[in-house]
């Protein structure tokens, strides 16, 4: 995977330069947005600076990411998890898609939070933003 062409942060990806276990809600905000959105791709392993730092045990991280998505996301986002090696440096990409059971909310410290994508900030949904999420989970009703 060429990742010279990352930079900053986008609509279609965020990057953090390692996991906070402590904070989940840091980086599963991402993932809540992508899923709300139109999808896309959070690294782990890449700095602000857009510098590949790797991680040092990408395996277990991989494991808690995991674990976070399932425990704090409701409902639970499709999502795919990769190692992508640059160099001698590990990374992992965590893919999330845009999910038709939507809204997708970040559950923890009491809370329940959906965010959307905007530009290249996940931003909690408005209440307009909100009823958008909820008619487009909403099954679809069919006349005979």
């Amino acid at each position: 995977m060429n990742l010279n062409h990352l930079i900053g942060e986008t609509s279609e990806y965020d990057k953090k330069q390692a996991l906070e276990e402590k904070r989940p809600k840091s980086w599963l905000k991402s993932v809540s947005a992508f899923a709300n959105s139109f999808g896309g791709k959070l690294f782990f392993g890449i700095s602000d600076d857009d510098e590949v730092v790797g991680l040092s045990d990408a395996q277990g991280d991989a494991e808690k990411i995991s674990e976070s998505i399932k425990m704090h996301m409701n409902p639970i986002p499709d999502f795919k998890l990769s190692f992508e090696n640059i160099g001698e440096k590990t990374i992992i990409v965590v893919s999330v898609f845009a999910g038709n059971q939507s809204p997708y909310y970040y559950q923890g410290d009491g809370q329940l939070i959906a965010f959307v994508r905007i530009g290249n900030e996940s931003i909690v949904a408005s209440p307009s933003q909100l009823r958008e999420l909820v008619l487009k989970g909403s099954p679809k009703l069919t006349t005979a």
